[in-house]
């Protein structure tokens, strides 16, 4: 470092140490160099009072001595501190004008240039290190780039396989269900002479084929169902759907096949005229029949002309949760379809909550034969018909629930079963028999389900 730059650094500490000495004595400081007589350089200072504005009279002057005084002893080790540190300046001054002037290098000088080389030193460790750490930040942030990216080629790859996987879940469904899609060629009339062919008794349930979900809360109890004995225009693949939670159960959603209703795609909104209450509804020669909300009327209503045609009370049937099955719902009155025809399960105060079966004639809805049985409604899950036959399901929710009860209506006897029924979304609030398909068709929890079952040879 040359002389130069040493002589500037130590006047911008002289400087520095004035200003200290000016906050230090709270006044503006006015600073004077002279050379004494015997050639040294002496500085002084003139400080104005913080207090008064001029100098008071003698007699006026003695509570401001007194005051002048106080603050004086006051700043008066400030000032001495002041004073050492202007002293140790003039040392060092002077130290550097004797070095300059005899072409040597003094101690302080070389001090200084230590110090000076010593922070240069660190200034440029730390420079380093920041160096390092901003390459390490950048490498940083290029990995978390790239892991994102990856990430979300990831996130693209699953969803990409859900969609494929869902796709082929609807395909296998489709087909299965497509194995069944054959219309009935015979008339109506003939349909029940020839009802029983292939009857049998129920010996095993297969396991559920998941169809679709439902989107919303009011989808979690439901019925959904295909029309056996399907009237122009109406196919057996077409099929309803009707979600049973509210007050106003009026809407039922109509898909022209299979593949439309899993996709949620409805062809038609039937708005019935009447609402429907629990899911006890069923599909049968192109009409939805239904129990009206609070009473014992069951309804025909035809699809195609969408209207009511014929209504009947079923003659003392409990209704609105007086006899429903043993998860609620106010299923009192469920209807059901099988090779003999149109069927419903009730119960009445005479029967003490056992089950009723009528057979109803589908066209006027009279009732044509009624059976009492020994089951109690309350506490079954649910029931469906299958050649004649009532069939009862243990529970609603257990997963490993069984077909635990039949009811012949040929012999009027009963016997217990044990028959594997599984409830896979643990909330089962419709089952129903579709004699066309062979199949039973259940909601559960959500879930639009089927089962394959078989059947004993007679």
């Amino acid at each position: 470092m040359g002389a130069a730059s040493i002589t500037k650094m130590l006047m911008v500490w002289l400087l520095l140490s004035v200003g200290l000495a000016r906050v230090a004595l709270g006044s503006t400081v006015h600073l004077r160099r002279a050379n004494d007589r015997n050639g040294r350089c002496i500085y002084s200072f003139a400080v104005p009072s913080p207090n008064e504005a001029s100098c008071p009279e003698l007699g006026q002057a003695t509570s401001a001595i007194r005051e002048l005084q106080r603050e004086s002893n006051m700043q008066r080790s400030e000032l001495e501190s002041a004073k050492a540190r202007l002293s140790l300046l003039e040392n060092l001054v002077t130290q550097l004008h004797m070095a300059l002037g005899t072409g040597g290098s003094s101690a302080s000088a070389a001090e200084l240039q230590r110090e000076l080389d010593r922070l240069r030193m660190e200034r440029a460790q730390q420079e380093s290190q920041i160096s390092r750490l901003e390459a390490a930040y950048s490498t940083l942030g290029q990995e978390k780039s790239f892991l994102e990216e990856e990430k979300r080629r990831l996130e693209q790859e699953k969803a990409e396989l859900g969609r494929r996987l869902e796709s082929n879940t609807q395909e296998t469904a489709r087909l299965r269900a497509s194995q069944h899609h054959q219309v009935s060629e015979a008339p109506a009339q003939d349909s029940q002479q020839g009802s029983q062919e292939g009857c049998g008794e129920l010996v095993w349930v297969g396991e559920p084929v998941t169809f679709r979900r439902a989107e919303t809360i009011a989808g979690k109890y439901g019925v959904w169902m295909k029309d056996p004995e399907p009237v122009p225009p109406y196919t057996c693949e077409t099929t309803w759907r009707v979600d049973a939670i509210g007050t106003d159960i009026r809407q039922v959603f109509e898909y022209d096949d299979a593949d439309q209703f899993m996709k949620g795609y409805p062809s038609k909104v039937h708005v019935l005229p009447r609402s429907m209450e629990s899911t006890g509804a069923i599909i049968y020669r192109g009409s939805l029949y239904f129990q009206r909300r609070k009473s014992r009327t069951v309804a025909k209503y035809n699809l195609k002309t969408e209207t009511i045609p014929v209504q009947k009370d079923i003659p003392s049937a409990g209704y609105h949760g007086q006899f429903p099955y043993s998860w609620g719902g106010y299923t009192d009155i469920d209807l059901a379809v099988d090779e003999m025809g149109l069927w419903v399960t009730y119960s009445t105060d005479k029967a003490k909550g056992a089950i009723v079966l009528s057979k109803l004639d589908p066209e006027t809805l009279e009732v044509e034969q009624t059976w009492e049985t020994n089951i109690r409604k309350q506490a079954v899950a649910n029931s469906f018909m299958i050649c004649g036959t009532l069939y009862t399901i243990s529970s609603y929710s257990a997963p490993d629930a069984t077909v635990n009860f039949a009811y012949h209506t040929a012999t009027s006897t009963s016997e217990p079963l044990s028959i594997r029924f599984e409830n896979r979304y643990g909330y089962s609030s419709m089952v129903d028999y579709n004699p066309t398909e062979r199949k039973l068709f259940a909601w559960d929890n959500f879930n639009m389900v089927t089962y394959d079952i078989r059947l004993s040879t007679i």
